[in-house]
């Protein structure tokens, strides 16, 4: 068995059953004359504020049920902190504005009210708290009712701090501070359009600012709250010392067993609101002697939705609701997304791509977001959750050697060795090729074999291509493909693609089709595996 596979399964990070066949995770058991510090997280909640069908798995077994949504979320917060007396310290990880189709028509403003009525301590921005651009993120940090924090986020111009570095705040007792970092390859990552203006740093700064928050703020507890993905924030917590936890977001990995590096624990508690993270730290003469981790799904067979936060929920939804349950087509299959290299719902956006462009290839993002969709109605809201953003589509000319240059930089980017190197989210979705490769080879040397219509790719062969247009790459650049020939963006976004595709009522598949396949990888792989 490779290297690979072993790391998965001696961090467990794959394996995700439920919540109430697995104790919390606690380091030793704690005694009554220690103080108790209890920390609650989300992330990647993606603007998901209903509930919503949820895809779980154990052990090979899967299962769909309810989960989710902001009542939900509302409910498991207060029956912690009625557990608590109210000392829980209570903390969102990014990426929280964005992912429906309401967020979308809003910017994000759809969200404001719900949020303040979870009542958040604070916040880090994620990567796509940028895709109304930077005036609009300032707009809505202002109307939140808890503060943003980042300590790597600055203005291009004047070089300051978008956000204070971090959060400082006393609970029960218990002096802990919150240090933020935000992902610094956003302006690469995401459209370049969208961050201009923005300055990211690297994680340079922060032994110095945790050291900081020790000596001037006195804070007893050091967390760290990261937005980079669980891979780079294993990385970053073997070269930070002095931090208690270290609180990751971005890949919605579901941490049922903390990781353990350089003396503190790395979690991450899932998305979309369908998991809540709870991390509890006992502390004598001011210092943690005890950490117990437990990652809740918040399923509708264990939480009831709250009233209140329900109402809130409906009445912000309510204007958008007609226009967002416009139906657009139909599936008799469940189509889902969580697979880093290839799954049923990816193939159909990407057919759907291809088809619009009448191209020999169509290449879809590699998003991690979208819940799964059952039987029956594709509606306008599914559009928007699968493909959060409405750029227009771009077709090229591209050889056979960049096509293999770029699947060479997309298998490093989700593979690499060194955390610091993986970038972005799952591989690119292809259509009308089909990639096999080794994921544990060196750069460069992953791909064994790469077909366009069942026949090898040919070096010196110009081959048709359609994608999604970026705002602000160059002209010559398709889907992270510089120098592209005869690029023309089309009068078409990807949802029309799939609105004109889904009307042709197309058989869905609810399998795989061998489009991608790593042959020292799992059939269906969740996980982008983090080894220590």
């Amino acid at each position: 068995m490779s290297r690979l596979l072993s790391a998965l399964g001696a961090l467990l990070v794959l394996a995700s059953g439920c919540a109430s066949s697995r104790p919390p995770v606690t380091a030793s058991a704690p005694t009554s004359q220690r103080q108790q510090l209890t920390v609650i997280y989300v992330a990647d909640l993606h603007a998901q504020l209903r509930a919503h069908p949820e895809l779980f798995w154990n052990d090979g077994k899967e299962r769909i049920e309810m989960a989710g949504g902001f009542a939900r979320v509302a409910a498991a917060i207060q029956q912690i902190r009625a557990e608590r007396g109210g000392d829980v310290l209570v903390l969102d990880a990014g990426d929280t504005i964005q992912g429906s189709g309401a967020a979308a028509l809003t910017e994000g403003g759809v969200l404001i009210e719900p949020l303040n009525a979870l009542g958040l301590d604070g916040a880090v921005p994620g990567n796509w708290e940028v895709v109304y651009g930077p005036a609009v993120l300032r707009q809505r940090a202002r109307e939140l009712k808890h503060p943003l924090f980042a300590a790597n986020l600055r203005d291009a111009a004047s070089g300051e701090r978008l956000f204070p570095p971090y959060l400082v705040k006393e609970v029960g007792g218990v002096k802990v501070a919150v240090v933020g970092f935000t992902d610094p390859d956003v302006p690469r990552r995401q459209p370049p359009g969208y961050s201009k203006g923005l300055r990211y740093d690297g994680p340079e700064a922060l032994p110095e600012l945790v050291r900081e928050v020790r000596e001037r703020e006195g804070a007893q507890v050091v967390l760290l709250m990261s937005h980079v993905g669980l891979a780079k924030a294993v990385g970053i917590a073997a070269r930070v010392p002095g931090v208690d936890a270290h609180l990751s977001s971005d890949t919605h990995e579901r941490t049922y067993v903390p990781i353990e590096q350089g003396g503190s624990w790395v979690v991450e508690p899932g998305a979309f609101g369908s998991f809540l993270g709870r991390m509890d730290l006992w502390l004598e003469d001011g210092k943690v002697v005890d950490r117990r981790w437990e990652l809740i799904e918040l399923t509708a067979s264990r939480f009831p939705e709250d009233p209140e936060m329900a109402r809130l929920v409906d009445a912000a939804l309510a204007p958008y609701d007609e226009q967002l349950s416009s139906p657009v087509g139909h599936t008799d299959v469940t189509l889902a997304r969580y697979a880093v290299v290839e799954n049923p719902l990816d193939n159909v956006l990407a057919d759907a791509i291809r088809a619009a462009g009448g191209t020999e290839i169509g290449l879809s993002n590699g998003f991690r977001f979208g819940t799964p969709l059952l039987p029956g109605p594709v509606r306008e809201a599914d559009l928007w959750n699968f493909f959060p953003i409405t750029n227009k589509l771009k077709t090229g000319k591209v050889s056979g050697r960049q096509l293999r240059a770029f699947w060479e930089q997309e298998l490093e980017n989700v593979f690499a060795k060194d955390p610091e190197k993986r970038f972005g989210g799952w591989l690119p979705r292809p259509s009308g090729m089909t990639v096999r490769f080794r994921s544990e080879a060196p750069k460069g040397q992953r791909l064994l074999a790469l077909e366009v219509a069942g026949e090898p790719v040919v070096d010196e062969r110009l081959y048709t291509v359609t994608a999604c247009e970026r705002e602000g790459d160059s002209p010559d650049m398709l889907c992270r493909i510089p120098g592209v020939q005869d690029p023309q963006v089309l009068d078409m976004d990807a949802h029309e693609a799939v609105r004109r595709f889904l009307a042709g009522k197309p058989r869905l598949r609810e399998s795989l089709e061998g489009r991608a396949v790593g042959l020292d990888l799992p059939a269906v792989l969740r996980t982008q595996q983090v080894q220590p």
